[in-house]
């Protein structure tokens, strides 16, 4: 029972914390974009939100993928955020969970919105537009550029998931330095 509600509990946890990032990357988008007035920044912005997306894909990937005997060499030679990049692969099932589930997913449909907010954009300005047209046309268009850059994004991360944990396991050394907060718990990981 106790394993049954581990899941549970760590299954809405993710729900919440999920539903305050949406919260946020909609907001601060939204915000963003009404500041934007031309097509071309608009287009900008949601180029951003989907390469932020591709790569979180591929960081969570890359931690499923890596291998941890070379991260571990670096971190008994004390090379700077291997350490961490050891913590991330030994819980490669939570890195993954935050970064395919929660930032992936949160990028592609927070992308799929700002794709919205530019057609109404561009519909404003030009009322006799096939909405049908258009609405289509920047559908593919944004499943194109997401599921093609995660398909990218994972070729790279499967030859390279090693030396990309060990550059987010720098970045992650960064921050707890930072703040003072560690990230993961080694205590009963194998």
């Amino acid at each position: 029972m106790p394993e049954k509600n581990r899941w549970l509990r760590r299954g809405i946890g993710t729900a919440l914390v999920t539903f305050v990032l949406s919260l946020l990357f909609s907001y601060l988008s939204d915000l963003f974009l009404g500041k934007i007035t031309t097509l071309v920044l608009g287009l900008l912005l949601l180029l951003f939100i989907i390469l932020i997306g591709v790569i979180f894909d591929m960081i969570g990937f890359s931690a499923a993928a890596a291998e941890i005997g070379p991260l571990n060499a670096r971190a008994a030679n004390k090379v700077r955020g291997a350490r961490q990049a050891v913590r991330l692969i030994k819980n490669a099932d939570q890195v993954a969970i935050f970064c395919n589930d929660m930032m992936g997913d949160i990028c592609a449909t927070v992308g799929g919105a700002i794709g919205v907010a530019i057609i109404f954009r561009m519909l404003a300005g030009s009322p006799g537009v096939d909405t049908t047209l258009l609405t289509t046309i920047m559908t593919g268009f944004v499943a194109a550029l997401t599921v093609g850059g995660k398909a990218i994004g994972k070729g790279v991360a499967l030859t390279e998931a090693t030396e990309i944990m060990c550059r987010i396991g720098q970045v992650v050394a960064w921050i707890e330095k930072l703040t003072g907060y560690v990230f993961f718990s080694t205590k009963g990981k194998r």
